[in-house]
């Protein structure tokens, strides 16, 4: 079984100067790539001059991380494809236990391992955690992480499990399924389209798999991180985008629940006085309302669309119910 380490990087020469070396240490079964996303500092030089057996696709633009890999794997031919952040630190053995899953479960097409925090590395990190799942509204939560509130890693998710999706920072993924669900949808840009294509995937009948036993550790909003309000922007646009096109019932219902769901979180904002993000949260309904159409089109190209939540509000369960950890809910 091949399998290929493809790293994304705009601009990231720092990142790939504290992380890179932990991938090629301990990534000996797969072969390297960085795919640049036309970076302006000196990423290819540094790569070039350092590591001149990596190798680097040049994407042509900055199309962000949806449009970066959908560029990038079509020039490698392999059966795994590993997507994984620039931010993120490897460990030993990290591959193995992925690619037995893979090899032992032939329904299983996507696999996540298991995100710990670089910064505190006793605590699950944001994105990913131990596998994602989503609420009916389109709320991503995880085994490990819901809202702002993160677990200590204790060892109870070092199980291998079913989950609803896998965090971008590190997905691997059978290239076969990437060309048959026609890579990621490239009108998100970046952020929660990992979370389309998991679904896109689950609505195919095929399984996405948590390995708790392989580890990482991701830094996490290298690139964008919370305060920026384009990733306010991004993250309740982009929900609405995935929500649309593959939820089952009734999608007008779902859909106008959602947008009240967003005008409490926007108030929020407003009360705290970030005025910006506030603005983030009107923009991304602006977006949604004037992509509405193309949505609804590619939503009917998919017929059969499965239960996709386990949970109806996560927002209630946490902020009512105040139930902050997975196990509780």
């Amino acid at each position: 079984m091949k399998v290929a380490v493809v790293i994304l990087n705009w601009n990231g020469k720092n990142l790939l100067e504290q992380f890179l070396p932990s991938v090629i240490e301990y990534s000996k079964e797969a072969s390297i790539y960085v795919a640049d996303n036309n970076s302006t500092d000196e990423s290819i030089t540094f790569l070039e001059t350092n590591y001149p057996s990596i190798k680097i696709i040049r994407n042509k633009s900055n199309g962000g991380y949806a449009k970066g890999y959908n560029d990038a794997l079509q020039y490698i031919e392999t059966d795994i494809c590993c997507l994984l952040n620039s931010d993120v630190q490897v460990t030993k053995d990290w591959l193995k236990p992925v690619l037995k899953t893979f090899e032992e479960y032939k329904d299983t097409v996507i696999v996540q391992p298991k995100i710990l925090d670089f910064n505190k590395k006793d605590c699950f990190e944001y994105a990913g955690a131990a596998g994602g799942f989503i609420d009916k509204y389109g709320y991503p939560y995880c085994r490990g992480r819901i809202f702002n509130t993160l677990e200590e890693d204790n060892g109870q998710y070092n199980d291998t499990t079913d989950i609803f999706w896998a965090s971008g920072a590190c997905l691997f993924i059978r290239s076969s399924v990437f060309n048959e669900l026609d890579g990621f949808d490239e009108t998100f840009f970046a952020h929660m389209e990992e979370i389309d294509l998991c679904w896109r995937a689950k609505n195919l009948g095929y399984e996405i798999t948590y390995v708790g036993s392989s580890n990482v550790f991701h830094v996490g909003g290298a690139t964008l991180n919370e305060s920026n309000p384009k990733k306010t922007y991004l993250n309740f646009r982009n929900s609405l985008f995935m929500l649309t096109k593959n939820a089952n019932g009734n999608i007008l219902i779902t859909i106008i629940s959602r947008l009240i769901l967003d005008g409490f979180a926007g108030m929020k904002f407003l009360l705290e006085l970030k005025f910006i993000h506030f603005l983030a949260v009107i923009k991304a309904h602006l977006s949604f309302y004037m992509n509405l159409k193309r949505l609804l089109n590619q939503r009917r190209k998919f017929t059969n669309k499965i239960n996709y939540y386990q949970i109806k509000s996560i927002a209630v369960a946490y902020f009512l119910k105040k139930k902050t950890d997975y196990v509780s809910l």
